[in-house]
């Protein structure tokens, strides 16, 4: 199996309206134009910050526009989702720190022309966030929404799934997935070699994981997360996302930042991640390669295919679709400077 018409491209040009942009997201409209968006503003964390919006047409990537903006309140990770019927929801986050995010949403039914006024997907809820806080949502065989989401206190990484059977009005809190969680020593260097060759398939390190992407098959719903533990980690669910099983290593290495895959016409997962461990006595690694890889087996085991970029830099926090011809589409953050398009197909 191997890549082939692949394709990249800015959203943007080099002179644009903000100097940072991070966490795009991305959907395709029944006309065939491309969705992404992103926030951007002078930093992340920055008052500035504020949800913005590119459209790809058959002639190419549109200028930038704003599409939501708190005064004063930094806004974070748009995800954008396709509900049916000609409607596009977004959701985004917004707070002065991530352990008291609030989710909110906008909707189109035009395309993306237009958007409806920002609502919170869970009124009054401050737990840290609602709703998908990265990654898209799915929708299982028999009409549920699943949205992954997961929350981050100061030493406490956890995820989860917000469920939703009316069609994304309102949305019900899976239990958390279970963990089994092994704190590094003060200094963060004691325990560095279990951190890159876990004894235990179950065992993390650090805080825990977060930022799932998910999937469904034949034998239940599946997630992997990013994790603080050198690994990427999974957790699967007999229940339709309303409980998880204890999370366990992958055994696919992961630097501490964000994934996502897609699931092809024919059961085939797509992923887009940073196959780096973290730094020696760190939770975090560097964000380059930035890879494809691909599974046929349900998820057990990938194999890597081919990198969008390998030189040194921050390319990260992918951001994964397919569309019904099996073409592939991601965006993602090229060295938070701008959001960078790709587009493939598989050649099996």
């Amino acid at each position: 199996m191997r890549i082939i018409e692949l394709k990249q491209e800015y959203l943007m040009e080099e002179a644009r309206p903000f100097d940072s942009c991070h966490a795009s997201t991305l959907v395709k409209l029944a006309n065939g134009d491309i969705l992404a968006a992103y926030f951007a503003g002078t930093w992340e964390h920055a008052p500035d910050t504020a949800i913005w919006l590119s459209r790809r047409t058959r002639e190419g990537w549109q200028a930038p526009r704003k599409l939501a903006d708190f005064k004063d309140v930094p806004m974070w990770n748009p995800v954008l989702f396709d509900l049916g019927g000609g409607k596009v929801r977004l959701f985004f986050k917004a707070g002065q720190e991530i352990p008291i995010w609030q989710t909110w949403y906008m909707d189109s039914v035009d395309g993306g022309q237009t958007f409806t006024e920002p609502a919170e997907v869970v009124p009054g809820d401050v737990s840290g966030g609602r709703g998908p806080v990265k990654n898209k949502p799915i929708r299982l065989k028999n009409g549920t929404i699943l949205a992954p989401a997961s929350v981050e206190s100061a030493d406490c990484w956890e995820a989860f799934t917000d469920v939703s059977e009316d069609g994304g009005r309102t949305w019900e809190k899976s239990a958390p997935v279970p963990m089994r969680r092994v704190a590094l020593s003060a200094t963060g260097t004691a325990n560095t070699q279990l951190i890159h060759r876990p004894y235990d398939a179950h065992m993390i390190f650090g805080k825990g994981i977060i930022q799932p992407t998910l999937w469904e098959d034949e034998t239940g719903v599946h997630m992997l997360c990013r994790s603080t533990s050198s690994r990427i980690y999974r957790s699967d669910s007999s229940d339709g996302g309303k409980s998880w099983s204890l999370a366990y290593d992958t055994g696919l290495p992961n630097n501490n930042s964000g994934i996502d895959l897609a699931q092809l016409s024919d059961g085939t997962l797509v992923l887009a991640y940073n196959p780096r461990e973290n730094y020696p006595g760190f939770y975090k690694g560097a964000r380059t390669p930035l890879s494809v890889a691909v599974s046929q087996d349900g998820g057990n085991t990938f194999t890597r295919l081919c990198d969008l970029e390998d030189t040194a830099g921050s390319f990260a926090y992918p951001s994964m679709i397919a569309d019904s011809e099996d073409t592939l589409h991601v965006v993602y953050t090229w060295n938070r400077e701008r959001i960078r398009y790709a587009s493939f197909r598989l050649e099996k």
